[in-house]
């Protein structure tokens, strides 16, 4: 497929409106919504805005607010995360941000940091298997009938967190954790249906940290179900409570009895326990690229094969049969194409849509490893003759994933 015009950057005078179009026209059709469906989410991409974020970012009352949910404007999380996951403030450069932070948020802050860095040590080694049980099978139990949501809308705070999740495409980690345990413990709906759920909306998704995340709330990783009930909404939202019209006769009034599934065992189960964890190179390998590939994973101006040459053009590919098969919300492609046509105002970027591949085959191209199984798929057929270390920020080595505590025993910070 021919290159796509460049999308409008902001940084240029352009809107989010003009950004939105320009997703709707030439992605459109790949998207949850539709062409006529796409708008943007709560939090704009690029390199300015993740700059911008990340020198306003005070964590002075984190640990003691993270897990505030109403009202909006006491909420301690930061919202960086979007940014995070596509590499526009790498982690290392979050974790500095903070080093003058008070000592007790500090530390909570960076142990969220260092929880991110876990789920991509476990994908890295387990790759797809991420998406199957870890330790434990989901408890077999009742399954929604008649096609009811699992997250019914009926409750004021099923309402009011999923209205969130697709108006604005992020979340604080408290109603992420709610609406894993009411689909997949109380309402007992398979955990994976309800992981792709969220993951086609959330701005930051990515495979490690959604999956994990359901893994640990749903009991199949952690091997302790997360019960939600009426209880952590009047700490975290009490208005939700207040205003719902099922507040005499709350259907998560009480603890869920929830199960922990039996032991995942036999061939194929996922080696969890010490073990090499694959990093990709330490320095630099190969040389004289003519192009970067750039991937979702990484697409900040400090890339480390973009950082290397600022004159040399670059190249990112939508890729055509992945986001048809995932159907993604089109805010999360308007959040792409913020980024792109940002750094696209300041080298040449050639932007296309089609099967990576074949879009890149007989390149000469420079690139930054991704700890991604979509990565390391399509590099073992693209053959780059210039790859990138990926910037940990702790730098994997042979380690115990069968759990976040079990890993920092074998990690330094």
């Amino acid at each position: 497929m021919p290159s796509l015009p460049p999308p409008p950057s902001l940084a240029d005078g352009a809107t989010r409106d003009d950004v939105v179009a320009w997703v709707a026209a030439h992605l459109g059709d790949l998207t949850l919504e539709g062409p006529d469906g796409v708008r943007a989410g709560a939090l704009t991409g690029g390199q300015g805005a993740a700059d911008a974020a990340l020198a306003a970012l005070d964590i002075t009352g984190y640990a003691r607010t993270r897990s505030t949910v109403l009202p909006v404007g006491r909420r301690g999380a930061s919202r960086m995360s979007p940014y995070i996951r596509h590499g526009l403030t790498p982690l290392p450069a979050v974790w500095s941000a903070v080093g003058d932070a008070p000592e007790r948020d500090r530390r909570k802050y960076r142990d969220e940091l260092l929880w991110q860095e876990y789920a991509r040590h476990l994908y890295a080694r387990v790759g797809p298997a991420l998406g199957r049980p870890l330790r434990h099978e989901q408890p077999a139990g009742p399954r929604p009938a008649d096609g009811r949501d699992p997250w019914p809308r009926e409750m004021a705070c099923m309402d009011a967190v999923v209205g969130e999740l697709h108006d604005d495409g992020w979340l604080v980690n408290q109603t992420r954790m709610w609406l894993a345990s009411q689909w997949a413990v109380r309402e007992g709906a398979a955990w994976r249906d309800g992981e792709d759920a969220m993951f086609a909306h959330l701005l930051d998704g990515s495979r490690a940290a959604n999956r994990l995340g359901w893994q640990w709330t749903t009991g199949t990783g952690s091997g302790k179900p997360y019960g939600f009930s009426r209880w952590q909404v009047e700490k975290r939202a009490p208005q939700l409570c207040r205003s719902c019209p099922l507040k005499a006769a709350c259907p998560v009034q009480d603890w869920p009895e929830a199960s922990t599934g039996a032991r995942v065992e036999g061939p194929g189960t996922p080696d969890l326990g010490p073990g090499d964890i694959p990093a990709g190179p330490e320095s630099v390998e190969g040389g004289g690229a003519e192009e970067v590939w750039l991937t979702a994973e990484s697409l900040g101006d400090t890339d480390p094969a973009l950082a290397a040459d600022p004159e040399r053009p670059a190249v990112f590919v939508f890729d055509e049969p992945l986001l048809r098969a995932l159907r993604l919300s089109g805010k999360r492609l308007v959040f792409l194409a913020e980024t792109l046509g940002e750094l696209g105002g300041g080298r040449r970027l050639d932007v296309r849509r089609g099967d990576v591949v074949e879009e890149l085959a007989g390149r000469s191209l420079a690139t930054t490893h991704a700890p991604v199984p979509g990565w390391a798929r399509r590099a073992a057929a693209l053959e780059p003759v210039e790859v990138h270390p990926w910037p940990w920020l702790v730098r994997p080595r042979r380690a115990s994933v069968r759990s976040f505590s079990s890993w920092r025993k074998g990690v330094r910070a």
